[in-house]
């Protein structure tokens, strides 16, 4: 990867550079040998502990006045509604002011951009994708929402023109992007706290659909029908990723939905020419990422351990698929922490019906990130329908509760799965874990 990012921009500030992405984009431009600094509102062991061991220095301090000088800021979205008095300051200082994905977009534009979008499956898929190039020789540059199980890395600087990059339509964000290959995994309800309706969504990708140039490639199943809409009249030749599905060699992550997410990244492979052999191969060897079914051990009751970021009902499907695939005969408890009010009362039906593989159902409080409360729905609520469709469930108010109730209720070889997008995944470490891989 060439040195040429923002020029001759040396000294770069991160404004809630604990954030997965841009945490990535931190420890990428530092590696390219820029001066980065940073500033966060709370620990981020993941992000935080390599970048400050790279020797990122990272304050704590949220006082405005106390942001370093820089030649540049960039922002995590988030802090718009979290410390906006903090993106403001910057904004006074007379120097580029940008968010994470604005800057995505401009580092981005010097490469054969792979975007890889979708309201499911965009982590995992990011990850396949960015083995099977690199795996078939071509060196790419990848930036991923989560941890490579491999590098332990969210980022991986390559030398060639390839850059992989998982793209997030939240205030439509990957707008910013310009690919020349575009991957849409799914189009589902969700974010309605910003998008109006599923019409908006797909509005969204379809302008996103419009930036792929003639010549390029969208990578997608095209008889779903929100897809179908968004990619209507692009100029873009279409690969149905279906076609590839029969290609797909046994994985080590479990569930039909990664074996749509390994059929994405051999179509993506095609489209750029890698020998099938050596994308297989790629595959074979992926074993997943960060917060994706992720194996922690065993508590110390016995019970098998397994962390997931899942948190909209299609996605809970589909973990607890993968999971009843691997463990068919096992009873499976799922630690549940929904994530937004906005989310959970919109789709409380959906969620009420997407816990169905599992036997038992603990819901933890909802984790409000960037909203606030809404007295109309609660956790509560939840487990009350989850109940109403069939599954036990269970509300327990702190994570102590469910700690005891754990170890109190669960037996040897029973499945546990923490689930949901906040920090349920903390809940591991209270239910005395013993034995990692």
């Amino acid at each position: 990867m060439k040195n040429k990012v923002f020029g001759n921009l040396s000294n770069i500030h991160f404004i809630g550079i604990g954030g997965i992405g841009i945490s990535a984009l931190a420890g990428l431009l530092f590696s390219l040998g820029k001066n980065i600094s940073g500033t966060e509102d709370n620990e981020s062991p993941e992000t935080l502990d390599t970048l400050r061991a790279k020797g990122v220095k990272i304050s704590l301090d949220l006082d405005p006045m106390k942001i370093p000088l820089a030649a540049c800021y960039i922002y995590s979205d988030a802090w718009l509604s979290s410390h906006p008095e903090i993106i403001n300051e910057a904004k006074k200082r007379d120097v580029p002011v940008m968010s994470y994905f604005e800057a995505l977009g401009e580092v981005t534009n010097e490469f054969f951009l792979i975007a890889v979008a979708g309201t499911h499956g965009k982590t995992t898929t990011t990850a396949m994708v960015g083995d099977v190039l690199e795996n078939g020789g071509l060196d790419p540059t990848v930036v991923v929402g989560s941890l490579r199980s491999v590098s332990g890395s969210n980022f991986r600087k390559g030398e060639s023109e390839y850059f992989v990059v998982e793209a997030d339509e939240y205030l439509r964000h990957f707008l910013k992007l310009s690919p020349r290959i575009l991957v849409i995994t799914n189009i589902e309800e969700d974010h309605l706290d910003y998008y109006k309706n599923l019409a908006d969504i797909e509005n969204a990708f379809r302008e996103l659909a419009g930036h792929v140039p003639k010549g390029g490639f969208i990578v997608c199943d095209p008889k779903d029908k929100s897809i179908a809409k968004a990619i209507k009249g692009v100029r873009a030749k279409i690969i149905d990723y279906n076609e590839f599905l029969p290609s797909v060699p046994k994985l080590h992550v479990p569930g039909p939905h990664n074996r749509k997410n390994a059929a994405v990244a051999l179509a993506v492979a095609r489209a750029i020419d890698i020998n099938t052999v050596k994308a297989t191969e790629a595959l074979r060897g992926f074993s997943g990422t960060w917060r994706r079914f992720e194996y922690k051990g065993e508590t110390k009751n016995g019970m098998v351990l397994y962390d997931d970021y899942a948190h909209h009902p299609t996605e809970i499907k589909a973990t607890l698929s993968g999971a009843r695939e691997l463990y068919p005969d096992k009873k499976i408890t799922v630690l549940f922490q929904p994530h937004l009010y906005s989310r959970t009362k919109i789709l409380l039906y959906q969620f009420g019906g997407a816990f169905s593989l599992a036997d038992e159902a603990l819901i933890l409080p909802i984790y409000a990130a960037r909203e606030k409360p809404d007295p109309t729905i609660s956790s509560a609520i939840l487990a009350e329908e989850i109940i109403k469709q069939g599954t036990n469930a269970k509300y327990v108010s702190t994570f102590d509760d469910a700690t005891d109730y754990i170890l109190e209720n669960g037996k040897k070889g029973d499945l546990l799965i923490t689930m949901g997008a906040g920090n349920v995944y903390k809940a591991g470490e209270m239910v005395g874990l013993v034995r990692k891989l």
